[in-house]
């Protein structure tokens, strides 16, 4: 298998996503407080959740938060989740005053493994249970691990940029996800086992984005399109923040629309540029199918019970293989965008807006 590099820089379809909603960065629920009532179990115990920030992606407070709250009310079951607002002091902080208060299962999305790591050998001193979601802690101790098939992601996203490129010769700049993020690097591994395999195609630039900052992602973008003196011809962004951030740059130098770039999480504003032609595709996850499978193992947990998994992942820091519950992602492209919306991953209103809505209309979209 050939893989030629001219520079490296370092560095569901069928099932509902959860109602775009906005929340505050704390919101915890009981029966008691009239965030459930009527939920279909009483389960003893209590859950927190701990999301990572409101720059990264806009999945987690527009998805996930509201997903996670909709599945534990719906099980009758005492939480509590916050967002560390990507500061891993702020997470440990967050998860303590969680243990203090009760829980009896505790979920993470860790902003680094390290600090990761040591939440969770905490939490386990305390007898407290812990959970990975979406990203796993490397040399951590979560019980279970939920999250999609990650490296199936990055490998949705290279074969999507082949599709659009063709076998044509092709400089291609890989703006991968944040380096403390163990994702981003299965994202970047399963796009390059696609594009490496394809002569015609070269590596002209590749750096991760720290802490996914869209803003630093543009001014990476840059950077690396400038070494490569305006020679690319395809971007494999590792989310549809960082392909927005390429685009930008794209469309400063005239060539948005003409050098196809991937994107992952649905969002609005990925969908909108997938539909305009800007953006070549976009993974979808859904986050009420992630959140249940994450429910169903805190649940357990609080039960005192086995969750169901679907395998084992690997964490080699740790020297062990954590039980997973890994799910599968789905490629979207300007033909099954309309399936996004049908599901409720994101709405018609937000994604066909103003000058989208011919856009929409060409697609089906109403």
């Amino acid at each position: 298998m050939k893989r030629k590099t001219s520079m490296m820089v370092v560095g569901m379809v069928g099932v509902a996503l959860a109602l775009t909603a906005c929340g505050d960065d704390s919101d915890s629920g009981s029966g008691d407080s009239g965030s459930n009532e009527t939920g279909s179990s009483s389960a003893e115990g209590k859950i927190g959740v701990i999301l990572p920030d409101t720059e990264s992606s806009v999945r987690w407070e527009s998805a996930d938060r509201p997903a996670l709250e909709a599945a534990f009310k719906e099980a009758g079951v005492e939480y509590d989740i916050q967002n560390a607002e990507g500061d891993a002091e702020r997470m440990t902080q967050i998860a303590d005053t969680m243990i203090g208060d009760g829980a009896t299962v505790l979920a993470i999305v860790n902003l680094d493994s390290e600090s990761g790591a040591a939440i969770e050998e905490k939490a386990a001193s305390q007898g407290v249970k812990t959970i990975d979601y979406d990203r796993l802690t490397l040399g951590g101790s979560a019980d279970y691990y939920v999250s999609f098939d990650n490296s199936k992601v990055g490998e949705l996203q290279g074969q999507g940029l082949a599709d659009c490129l063709g076998e044509k010769e092709a400089n291609i700049v890989y703006l991968n996800g944040s380096p403390t993020d163990n994702n981003a690097t299965l994202f970047a591994a399963g796009a390059h086992e696609v594009l490496d395999a394809i002569d015609s195609y070269t590596v002209v630039g590749e750096q991760a984005v720290p802490d996914w900052d869209n803003e630093e992602a543009a001014t990476i973008f840059q950077q690396l399109y400038t070494a490569a003196d305006g020679k690319v011809d395809g971007v494999l962004a590792a989310n549809d923040g960082l392909g927005g951030a390429a685009i930008s740059v794209l469309e400063a130098n005239g060539q948005a629309g003409q050098v196809p770039v991937t994107g992952q999480d649905a969002t609005v504003e990925g969908l909108q540029n997938v539909l305009a032609g800007t953006q070549c595709m976009t993974v979808y996850k859904s986050a009420k199918l992630e959140a249940g499978a994450l429910a169903d193992a805190a649940i357990a947990l609080v039960n005192g019970e086995e969750a169901e998994t679907t395998g084992t992942t690997e964490d080699a820091e740790g020297g062990r293989d954590v039980p997973s519950i890994l799910l599968d992602p789905v490629s979207i492209t300007k033909d099954n965008v309309k399936d996004v919306i049908d599901d409720g991953g994101q709405s018609a209103a937000d994604v066909c807006a103003g000058e989208f809505a011919d856009f929409c209309t060409e697609a089906g979209i109403s």
